[in-house]
């Protein structure tokens, strides 16, 4: 099993051993089969532990996959208020019973258990929440002070870099922390591995190649080909939890609103671009989304033909 893999021990202790070797294939099956981020590994992990630590407490035993196609509506809810009275958001609820149903689906498709009441388990209603970008001012002081917040130039440089591309590029942070060196920008495009590491390319600036280009010579150690571009001090891959502290050491020095997050470079790189002259179709294709109801919420097909657009709307070009 990989090292950010899904199903902890402490969990799969809880369970049966029927139960506790579907957890382990359905989460190999994610890893390998449907190439799942490791974000999306380490919370589908959570939601199912959650769910496998309230089994045990309701039945009273280790439960096995005889007791897992017995669970009825009535258990479901009882495990969706367990969830709500610890403080759980509709959101959080509402992913959460979203991979407890990716993984009954799959023992039904495996043909290994049935579980009938899953299906009538009505998701948690969600707010309709508008992105929050920020203003094209703001997202260029981000960029220009994210070296300023740190004592070492080249974390400064890296900081610096990775927001670019987040604003630049419209990147999703974690498709941002996946590119290896060998992903790097080549005649203009970047090569981005994301949802469900379905891959596309994205035109990149000059000014952001030569924001990476700046970062790549400051790192302590060269990178070959297969290593990742964004490196924490101890050379490791760099995980969002310093990405996120990053960008809040940033929105301090600036005093900017809470919701100056990583996340809201990537729609502050849509909505700027729809400004600009962009059409949906267009920034779908950037950002990578499969469906234009998607574009549509973040902001309320040639390559060249693309690459002209988007150089001719983005504010930075």
């Amino acid at each position: 099993m990989a090292e950010h893999l899904v199903i902890k021990a402490h969990i799969t202790a809880l369970c049966a051993a029927d139960f506790s070797s579907a957890l382990n294939k359905w989460a190999e099956w994610l890893r390998v089969e449907k190439n799942l981020s490791r974000h999306t590994l380490r919370a589908y992990g959570s939601d199912v532990g959650h769910f496998v630590s309230f089994l045990f407490d309701h039945l009273g035993k280790k439960p096995g996959l005889n007791d897992l196609s017995e669970v009825s509506l009535r258990d479901f809810r009882s495990w969706m208020s367990r969830k709500a009275m610890e403080g759980a958001s509709n959101a959080s609820r509402a992913r959460s019973l979203s991979g407890i149903k990716n993984f009954l689906s799959w023992l039904d498709k495996q043909g290994i258990m049935h579980n009938a009441a899953i299906k009538t388990v009505r998701t948690p209603k969600l707010p309709h929440k508008l992105p929050r970008p920020l203003h094209e001012k703001q997202a260029r002081e981000v960029i220009e002070k994210a070296g300023l917040a740190e004592k070492q130039d080249w974390i400064g440089a890296r900081n610096m870099a990775l927001f670019m591309l987040l604003y630049g590029c419209g990147l999703r942070i974690d498709e941002a922390l996946s590119l290896d060196a060998g992903h790097l920008p080549r005649d203009g495009v970047i090569r981005v591995i994301g949802k469900g590491r379905k891959e596309r390319q994205v035109p990149v600036l000059p000014i952001v190649e030569k924001t990476l280009k700046h970062y790549m010579g400051k790192r302590p150690v060269p990178a070959e080909k297969n290593d990742p571009v964004f490196i924490g001090a101890r050379g490791k891959r760099l995980n969002q939890g310093v990405a996120q502290r990053a960008m809040r050491d940033v929105r301090n020095l600036l005093g900017l609103p809470e919701n100056a997050t990583p996340h809201a470079l990537r729609h502050s790189f849509a909505t700027h671009l729809l400004q600009n002259g962009a059409n949906l179709r267009e920034i779908q294709e950037l950002l990578g989304h499969a469906s234009l109801s998607t574009t549509q919420r973040y902001t309320e097909i040639n390559a060249e033909e693309l690459l002209k657009v988007y150089r001719a709307a983005h504010p930075r070009a």
